[in-house]
């Protein structure tokens, strides 16, 4: 190696300099590291690291204010490498580092999947309508896949506390919200109250991923958009900070709202439109039916699950708003507006307690 002083500016977060020699004792670098922050993501930040060779994929929690129990990234490590060799496809994980000297903070490195993630609509909607039709149903056919995973048979068997699951969701997403606020949000009181009123039981748990939706997953385009019989690939299920044991209805509900949601701060698309108006995207109903078949499990009444994943999604936008005014994400784009969308779901979520389907 030569000398620290020769590696490229660092990027926001990762410390080049630091970086490579902790890197150069577990990876097989051929030359010195550079780095490139993926677009798109709001929370954990994840980079692409090169030796000019060989990438590698590094996520590290995000800059400046975090809250407790988030951004763990052992917990992530462990359900990447526990999900291994099953029908699930995830990354290869190759180390954590627990060692905050080295950046400043926990990381792990995992390896780069092809694929890339299909953010904007308009993205989705250049592959045609076939090819659209098969990413949807494979997406859901993988999260049928992930609840029919024995949690025990992987290591998971301890990954959550199933019993009351709802119940402490609501309570752990009202937590972050108070930690989070930069003033008054309509309609918050109500929400909080009607949800804990009307708190479903606890099903038989599955490992739930806690934020599955399309621009968490890569998709070989290659594969998706040729012939009309091909399947097409997912490569990768990202984004595991959430994952837990719990009840899977709440993963099909947030599925269902980031399809049907048009907000480009939230799901990253810049078109506006929602990826369920995408020509042969399959309907909300749809979707519901082809997890029903493919799992056989009876999914219950949707309306408490949808309502209370626009609370989540609310409390996300809301801690991701909190740590940008507190110069948490420096001058990162993508990050200016989404304070504007906490409102509005508080607004969707009453909405449907009030009787939408």
């Amino acid at each position: 190696m030569t000398d620290p002083s020769a590696v490229a500016r660092p990027m926001p977060g990762l410390d080049l300099a630091r970086l490579e020699p902790y890197l150069a004792d577990r990876l097989p670098l051929s030359g010195r590291i550079s780095a490139e922050l993926f677009a798109g993501g709001k929370s954990n930040l994840t980079y692409a690291v090169s030796d000019g060779d060989r990438t590698w994929v590094l996520r590290r929690p995000p800059l400046g204010h975090t809250l407790a129990t988030a951004h763990d990234m052992a917990r992530e490590f462990r359900v990447l490498e526990a999900l291994a060799g099953s029908a699930v496809p995830v990354p290869a994980v190759e180390f954590l580092c627990v060692d905050a000297d080295v950046i400043g903070t926990p990381f792990y490195v995992m390896e780069r999947r092809p694929g890339r993630a299909l953010r904007d609509p308009d993205d989705l909607a250049a592959l045609g309508p076939e090819p659209v039709r098969r990413v949807i149903d494979r997406l859901i056919d993988i999260l049928v896949d992930l609840h029919a995973i024995d949690p025990a048979a992987v290591g998971l068997a301890d990954f959550g506390r199933p019993d009351g699951y709802n119940e402490r969701q609501l309570q752990r997403w009202s937590r972050q919200l108070a930690a989070s606020m930069t003033g008054d949000i309509p309609g918050l009181v109500d929400l909080e109250t009607r949800l804990a009123e009307s708190l479903p039981g606890s099903p038989p748990p599955t490992v739930v991923h806690g934020d599955y939706r399309l621009d968490n997953v890569l998709v070989d385009l290659a594969a998706a958009g040729s012939e009309a019989s091909a399947e097409p690939e997912i490569t990768a299920v990202l984004d595991w900070e959430m994952s837990t044991l719990g009840d899977p209805a709440g993963d099909l509900a947030l599925t269902l709202l980031y399809a049907s949601r048009s907000v480009p701060e939230v799901t990253a698309g810049a078109s506006g439109r929602p990826a369920v108006e995408v020509p042969g995207h399959p309907s909300e109903a749809e979707i519901v039916r082809r997890y029903v078949e493919r799992s056989g499990r009876e999914v219950p009444d949707l309306r408490w699950y949808s309502a209370f994943a626009r609370f989540k999604l609310a409390a996300i936008a809301q801690g991701v708003h909190h740590r940008y005014l507190g110069g948490g994400y420096g001058d990162l784009p993508g990050f200016a507006g989404i304070g504007a969308v906490v409102a509005p779901l508080m607004t969707e979520a009453l909405h449907i307690l009030d009787g939408a389907s």
